[in-house]
């Protein structure tokens, strides 16, 4: 299974960046990851946290543990725990995050809902996380490219 968006090849094959994938975990998970402790990881470590299923509440909690575990071995310390939002925003079909449409309006694309009901979770995370201006945005526009917006 291809786990990884277009937008990421640039980093993907050394993974020296935490792959949406992973930060799609760690926001169910509850962990806030630094790239730092990433960069400690072996890319064997890396590829079971690519690999490694965290949907039930069961993985969900084997995943955190895993993650806090590792994190401890390297580092000495957790990392540090976030609130888990029980309805996240990019499981909500039925609704645009203002931001989204706000800067998809900066590349005059606008977004329907049809189309983001179309999204999948992870694609809906993607588009949402690329649009906080706290983050390096130069992705929003490949990845509204990639997922035919």
């Amino acid at each position: 299974m291809d786990h990884f968006f277009r937008f990421e090849q640039e980093f993907i094959e050394s993974l020296h960046c935490i792959p949406m994938i992973v930060r799609f975990k760690l926001d169910t998970c509850g962990v806030k990851l630094k790239l730092m402790h990433w960069n400690q990881f072996t890319s064997q470590e890396k590829q079971v946290l690519i690999n490694m299923a965290c949907q039930t509440q069961e993985e969900v909690k084997i995943y955190r543990d895993f993650l806090q575990t590792l994190v401890s071995e390297k580092t000495g310390t957790p990392a540090k725990s976030l609130p888990i939002d029980d309805n996240p925003p990019w499981f909500n079909s039925e609704h645009i995050p203002v931001e989204i449409q706000e800067k998809a309006t900066e590349f005059n694309k606008k977004i329907s809902l049809e189309k983001w009901d179309k999204l999948t979770p992870l694609q809906r995370f993607a588009l949402i996380k690329l649009s906080r201006p706290s983050h390096e945005n130069s992705n929003f526009f490949p990845a509204l490219e990639e997922f035919n917006l």
